[in-house]
């Protein structure tokens, strides 16, 4: 397993991500325990999480996994080994949210005190925020870097044509730059990333790690029916949009291609994300130290042209209108 470069951050990290968007809320904090321990004992060491998760779940108010990660963080003092990635931007209750200067102020404190970091390797911008001049997001995120509680910054969930123009403004203000991208992107979900932000971040050198490599779990193959999706509760709330004729087209796919290689359809779905042109780390979930071990390695599985072809066909995507 070959560490990447994250853009031009300075930040190396491994080709697979771990989404902690579990952590929390389908796995209580000891599982989340093993399976951060899991991840980092099998060589991997980037980890991708938000202020925001998990408010969705009843009872919660956002917190959930920064604080599970920082629990396990004090506990296994791990913290030289990975890589921790949080986001801000969502609205958290009572008027919090956005990309406001004063608001970025305080929520890197609280996602600092959860993390129990002293600084947060990758902070980024959880989605765009048009209510707020791009100069001030990105001079509040440079003197975050400044004050040495950030090294890196990102975004996720930006346009192209913002992500450009946040680009221009970083260099016009000579502020540093969202070194990252984090987009949807897999095996069902391509045009909107492929189009234009796929060029630009090639462009820019711009490190993309992308969302819902397993379309919350459709492209393991698990979900096949509304019944199966019935079953758990990322399943239900998630991939309803997955099951019609197109998906079940992309199944099948899969389904030859772990004939064809004798690796499962999770693997391959995550290692055809990963021989993406401008992708640096796909990212995935796990709620068992099971599913920590396959998705591990995917990280190995170099698909040959002819399957990559076959994902490719079965997976097109009808061209997006320019907006």
């Amino acid at each position: 397993m070959t560490p990447r470069m994250l853009g031009r951050s300075g930040l190396w990290v491994s080709p697979i991500c771990l989404g902690g968007n579990v952590f929390g809320w389908t796995a209580d904090e000891r599982t989340s325990f093993s399976i951060l321990d899991a991840w980092v004992d099998a060589g991997f060491n980037f980890i991708d999480t938000a202020d925001v998760y998990s408010r969705w779940a009843q009872g919660h108010s956002g917190g959930e996994s920064e604080t599970v990660i920082g629990k396990w963080l004090a506990q296994s003092r791990k913290r030289d080994r990975v890589v921790i990635a949080t986001k801000v931007g969502f609205e958290m209750g009572e008027g919090k949210g956005g990309l406001s200067a004063k608001w970025i102020r305080q929520a890197v404190d609280d996602s600092l005190r959860r993390l129990q970091v002293e600084r947060i390797d990758l902070y980024q911008a959880h989605k765009d925020d048009e209510a707020t001049p791009l100069e001030e997001t990105l001079e509040a995120f440079a003197r975050l870097a400044e004050a040495g509680k950030v090294r890196a910054i990102g975004a996720s969930n930006y346009s192209a044509a913002r992500l450009a123009q946040a680009l221009d403004v970083s260099r016009k203000l000579k502020v540093p730059r969202y070194e990252s991208l984090q987009p949807l992107y897999n095996l069902y979900d391509r045009a909107v990333f492929e189009r234009d932000l796929q060029p630009l971040c090639v462009k820019e050198e711009i490190g993309v790690f992308s969302f819902y490599a397993l379309a919350a779990g459709f492209l393991s193959g698990k979900y096949r029916t509304p019944e199966d999706a019935a079953k758990s509760a990322r399943g239900a709330s998630t991939t309803k949009k997955y099951l019609n004729e197109r998906g079940l087209k992309i199944l099948a796919a899969l389904d030859e291609a772990a004939q064809r290689t004798g690796a499962p359809q999770a693997r391959i779905a995550i290692a055809w994300v990963m021989a993406q042109p401008g992708i640096t780390a796909p990212i995935a979930s796990a709620s068992t130290v099971e599913q920590v071990h396959e998705i591990a390695r995917a990280a190995d599985l170099k698909l040959d042209a002819e399957t990559m072809a076959l994902l490719d066909r079965a997976s097109e995507e009808a061209p997006i209108e320019p907006v």
